[in-house]
């Protein structure tokens, strides 16, 4: 029989066993594996590190296994979607699907994210590496870490103390903080570049617009489907959070949304339906009527496209005007390229810790207002008609700063004709790595530079009439990341006292936002 295999480091034997009979209740051979140095494992646990050629020769053993048919598809969610795919990248020929949801990749969703370290998975390695198990009991510690994030904010320390501030050394986070580059390190744990060319196998992607490792699975998508066009790579994504994309029922209101009743589906039913499909030509599951299948939030439907660029049409430009609108707490995304030479100036004293700002975490991910701060905020003409927005937003930030390098946010919402505001999408990462994430390359205090950004996370939303977009631009400065000084040297090895003078930045107004829109056929989006 063919074999319904997941990897994961979560050892939790019961669990674990739950969901290989679930396989095998189904008719696979279903197999659950530890990762090296969990549970029975020899070796030492290392995170990431190796579960590509573990996986591999989980795959070979299988295969030549008398029950086994010599047919193995592999599924799961964040860990074991990322070890999914640290599994194609071996192509083992056995190895005939892969199910991902949520899935990780290590150096780019986590623990940084466009090269900006990030501090919510923090205490992760000691759950997963202190022991054969988990360790829940550091983990669960929920005010020590909270309180360690803001402990270290405030004391201006470098962020590589961190595990100092705590008392207990955090040696898998100093180990990752010596690749602030997407270096061979983390190119070695799961494909990358050409190698996605050489994935042959079908893949169905899930994720949700809420999932807080989504840039990770559209990473993956987009990588695949550049190096290979013809992918056989299936996208299912709806309003769905980390939690949510993997379960069987979702969430009826998260985080303040009230999610539309159509939106409904369950991961694990559909995931052997997927695998019945490849591995037993079994039909194809109707809700996957397409390659990119998106839930449109706010229409109560599904859509359906042959792409991601297909799935919109052409993109609308904004761009970041100087001009305000009647009350001047707002300036303008004009469709209109504003005057040369304009732009707006913001500074920053990256020594305060009295003070935060980026703030870019949809939660809630409707609000009544934005919370005040010192963001450069941009909104739109109101939409005249029914727009729907599909895809990935991009954008070119045109800035000067007196500094080598600043982290910058930048956030995307629709405020309803109400006043509220639901949050779609947004942008975090390193200005120096915005054109390369293998390679730092600095800005030059005082000249104008071009900062282009598109790893950004999809969303697909119907907007009513009325409705407009608002972007926020800022710096990012807050205990949950980094902090970037600008000196030019590893920010990880930066502290307060390389802060010097405020960060100064200019925010040329030729600055443009791209949105995939695609119109309902009842006039032009803007009036």
């Amino acid at each position: 029989m063919p074999t319904a295999m997941l990897f994961t480091i979560y050892t939790q034997p019961a669990r674990n066993r739950g969901q290989a009979l679930q396989a095998a209740a189904r008719g696979y051979a279903g197999i659950v594996v530890d990762a090296r140095g969990k549970r029975l494992g020899t070796g030492t646990a290392a995170p990431y590190e190796t579960e590509g050629r573990d996986a591999h020769a989980v795959i070979d053993w299988i295969s030549r296994q008398p029950w086994s048919d010599g047919r193995v598809g592999m599924y799961g969610g964040s860990y074991s979607g990322f070890a999914a795919w640290a599994a194609a990248g071996h192509r083992h020929p056995a190895l005939k699907t892969i199910v991902p949801y949520v899935a990780a990749i290590p150096g780019l969703g986590l623990p940084m994210e466009n090269n900006v370290f990030l501090s919510a998975n923090y205490a992760w390695p000691f759950y997963v590496a202190n022991t054969r198990l988990l360790d829940d009991a550091t983990y669960d510690q929920h005010e020590r870490w909270s309180h360690l994030a803001d402990a270290w904010y405030t004391s201006g320390r470098p962020y590589r103390d961190i595990d100092q501030i705590d008392g207990t050394p955090n040696p898998w986070l100093q180990r990752w903080l010596r690749h602030p580059d997407y270096d061979a390190y983390w190119q070695d744990m799961v494909p990358y570049g050409a190698q996605f060319a050489e994935i042959a196998i079908p893949v169905l992607s899930i994720t949700g617009y809420y999932d807080d490792g989504q840039i990770s699975a559209l990473q993956y998508l987009k990588e695949h489907y550049r190096h290979r066009p013809n992918a056989d790579h299936t996208l299912l994504i709806g309003p769905y959070d980390h939690v949510g994309a993997q379960s069987a029922t979702k969430a009826l209101e998260l985080r303040g949304y009230t999610v539309d009743p159509v939106a409904q589906f369950d991961t694990p039913a559909i995931t052997f339906q997927w695998l019945d499909h490849v591995l037993r030509g079994a039909p194809r599951p109707a809700l996957l009527a397409d390659r990119i299948n998106y839930q449109l939030m706010g229409a109560n439907q599904w859509g359906h496209a042959p792409s991601l660029d297909a799935a919109a049409d052409a993109p609308m430009t904004l761009y970041l005007s100087t001009s305000t609108d009647g009350d001047g707490t707002r300036h303008r995304l004009s469709q209109t390229l504003p005057a040369a030479g304009t732009f707006l100036s913001q500074q920053v004293d990256l020594a305060d810790r009295s003070t935060r700002q980026g703030a870019y975490y949809p939660s809630p991910i409707v609000r009544d207002a934005l919370e005040p701060g010192p963001g450069l905020v941009f909104a739109s003409a109101p939409f005249a008609q029914p727009v729907d927005i599909v895809g990935t937003f991009s954008g070119v930030l045109n800035l000067r700063i007196n500094k080598r390098d600043v982290d910058l946010s930048v956030v995307l919402h629709e405020q309803l004709a109400d006043g509220r505001l639901m949050q779609l999408s947004y942008f975090v990462g390193r200005a120096s790595h915005a054109r390369d994430m293998t390679t730092r390359t600095l800005l030059v205090p005082g000249d104008w530079t071009e900062v282009p950004f598109e790893r950004t996370r999809m969303t697909a939303r119907r907007t009513a009439p009325g409705s407009r977009l608002v972007v926020v631009v800022d710096v990012l400065k807050d205990p949950m990341h980094q902090v970037n000084h600008g000196t030019g040297r590893d920010v990880s090895d930066e502290s307060v006292a390389d802060a010097g003078e405020p960060l100064r930045i200019d925010w040329r107004s030729d600055s443009l936002i791209r949105i995939p829109v695609r119109s309902t056929g009842e006039g032009p989006a803007m009036p």
